[in-house]
């Protein structure tokens, strides 16, 4: 009996295919912006959190100033305040336990030439740490030997941007072995950095890394440190760790007890957690908007088939005479709008998997596929078919079979 009833319900979607369609319409809308929001979303999520882990693990930043890196105290501070000193490296290496590496940082704007190219760049001076705080590997070469850092040795690294602009245009040549002019001194490219791509402050690859005291003895002449790059051990709390910090950074900068601190402390992790938690609500938000287009689905399937249970009042009391029950009618129209529903859900699932494909290369964000979100949709789908096709349906079988045949 179910299976005749189903097909019976199968042959009245069929035959007005038009109408059919534009019921489902709305539940094709919402289910594909439900998905396609969330998918993107998730996406967007996933790109930030891939870019603060690519700044460093566990990864603290000290900068002079009360600014952090995006509000202008990243790269030097304000006006009047001290600057870092490798001693305070050295003191926080040794004074402050979960510390894994510390990497003192100066930066400089630099125009590099070399291969008969010039190109404006970032130069950075640091030591061997710099690769552990800021989880930078090695496509080719080595890193800088002791003596090249103790020594300030003209040897660099450079990053993959740096390396496409200078040398890219030559068949076969990395730039390995080679010289480059920075500034006003010449240095071997010991190093190509393995690219990392776009960072929350730029092109990371748009880079030269030098010697720290190559940097301050050949392009900034003052000892000065702009930055600590400090990398916490693996499971390291770094509420109290931070809070070491900042006594020891203002014992070491000579602050009384009421002075503010002039220096900041920028941690990526609760950065991520922030920028992740923000996004998960906007995700959230935006996919509640999108599923009030659900329900504007469902009240339209809704009036479609009382529209339709009105022109089969005919068939309906036929039906009813000759000996029909009236849970098969309710069962009946119950599975036209199941069905309606259900095929909206499936057309829009398929429709937001291609758009979100296709709006995540654009944006140029990772395809976060959730399996939960696609199956919730259309298993909500189908149930706003059986909510809002019941009451129609319900009607159709409380039919008196007398008034339903004299219906014209």
């Amino acid at each position: 009996m179910h299976f005749s009833v189903f097909m019976l319900a199968l042959r009245s979607v069929q035959r007005n295919m038009l109408r059919s369609f534009l019921t489902i319409l709305g539940i094709v809308i919402g289910v594909s912006a439900v998905i396609t929001m969330v998918t993107l979303g998730n996406g967007a999520t996933q790109a930030i959190e891939t870019q603060i882990t690519s700044l460093g693990t566990n990864l603290l930043l000290v900068n002079p100033g009360q600014r952090g890196p995006g509000g202008g105290g990243g790269g030097g501070g304000g006006a009047g305040v001290p600057h870092f000193t490798e001693a305070d490296a050295q003191a926080i290496q040794s004074q402050i336990g979960g510390v894994a590496a510390v990497a003192p940082q100066g930066r400089a704007a630099v125009t590099v030439i070399a291969n008969g190219r010039n190109w404006v760049t970032n130069v950075t001076g640091s030591t061997n740490q710099w690769f552990e705080t800021g989880n930078w590997n090695i496509a080719s070469g080595r890193i800088f030997s002791d003596d090249e850092q103790r020594a300030g040795a003209a040897a660099c690294m450079i990053g993959e941007t740096v390396r496409r602009e200078i040398y890219g245009g030559t068949t076969g040549r990395t730039g390995l072995g080679e010289l480059l002019r920075v500034k006003q001194f010449s240095c071997t490219v010991i190093g190509i950095l393995a690219a990392k791509g776009q960072g929350g402050m730029g092109d990371q690859d748009d880079t030269v890394l030098v010697p720290l005291h190559t940097l301050q003895r050949r392009v900034t002449g003052s000892r000065r440190v702009d930055s600590l790059g400090v990398s916490m051990e693996d499971g390291t709390d770094s509420i109290p760790l931070k809070a070491a910090l900042r006594q020891l950074m203002r014992e070491r900068r000579k602050l009384a007890e009421g002075d503010d601190d002039n220096f900041n402390i920028f941690d990526t992790q609760q950065l991520a957690e922030t920028l992740s938690s923000t996004m998960g609500v906007l995700t959230s938000l935006l996919g509640a908007v999108a599923a009030v287009s659900l329900l504007v689905g469902g009240i339209g399937i809704m009036n479609i088939m009382l529209v339709s249970v009105t022109e089969r009042t005919r068939e309906i009391g036929l039906r009813l005479a000759v000996g029909a029950l009236e849970r098969e009618v309710l069962l009946q129209f119950l599975i036209e709008a199941v069905v309606l529903s259900a095929l909206g859900g499936l057309i829009g699932v398929l429709i937001a998997t291609a758009a979100s494909y296709g709006l995540a290369g654009a944006m140029n964000v990772p395809y976060a596929f959730d399996p939960t979100i696609n199956l919730l949709s259309l298993v909500f789908s189908a149930f706003i078919g059986v909510v809002f096709g019941y009451f129609p349906a319900r009607r159709a079988a409380r039919m008196d079979p007398i008034e339903a045949l004299r219906h014209e």
